[in-house]
């Protein structure tokens, strides 16, 4: 009985690597993956747009006339 307990565990913990394994390949695959877009394609449309208020000065110096 003891040897038919040990081969389920080392299977049990084969299975387990493995999707921990296709876990982190998956985690890495989103993580370094471009998000950027590619030459010719449309960049997707952003939720903010900067605007300084008309008047204010630049980090330059100069005055925005807005």
């Amino acid at each position: 009985m003891a040897g038919d307990a040990g081969s389920g565990a080392v299977r049990e913990l084969l299975v387990v690597l493995a999707v921990a394994g296709a876990g982190l390949l998956l985690a890495m695959v989103a993580a370094f993956a471009p998000w950027h877009p590619g030459p010719g394609a449309v960049a997707p449309a952003g939720l903010v747009e900067l605007q300084a208020p008309a008047g204010a000065v630049t980090a330059a110096g100069n005055v925005s006339t807005g």
